[in-house]
């Protein structure tokens, strides 16, 4: 499994950015190895469209889930599309701490209501 986490930093120490389309970094890693790699999101100060954007660059790394604080419409639209599962973070939580929490079970796993 390979997943992207909204991130301020590039490690697993950094803390989980509650916002993903204009997340600074994500980290891409593998929970079962904890092998990671740090991408800089280069679309954050993207005047529109920076959701879609970081969906569409977490598309391309082929990742199965995402870890972040929120997701917006647009971008859960593209990645659900995308067949990636997405999971909210606990409030000031660091990567590692995400990973854990999702690992043994306790992450939400996000869903919007259409009405």
């Amino acid at each position: 499994m390979k997943m992207a986490i909204s991130a301020t930093g590039s490690t697993l120490g950094a803390a989980v950015d509650r916002r993903f389309g204009r997340c600074a970094w994500f980290i891409l890693v593998d929970p079962e190895t904890m092998e990671y790699e740090a991408l800089e999101n280069r679309g954050a100060d993207a005047g529109t469209g920076a959701g879609t954007g970081a969906a569409q660059l977490v598309l391309e790394r082929e990742v199965d889930a995402v870890i972040s604080g929120q997701v917006g419409p647009n971008a859960y639209e593209v990645l659900k599309q995308g067949g990636v599962q997405i999971f909210i973070a606990p409030e000031e939580s660091s990567v590692r701490e995400a990973l854990d929490k999702f690992t043994s079970g306790e992450l939400k796993q996000m869903t919007m209501k259409v009405f």
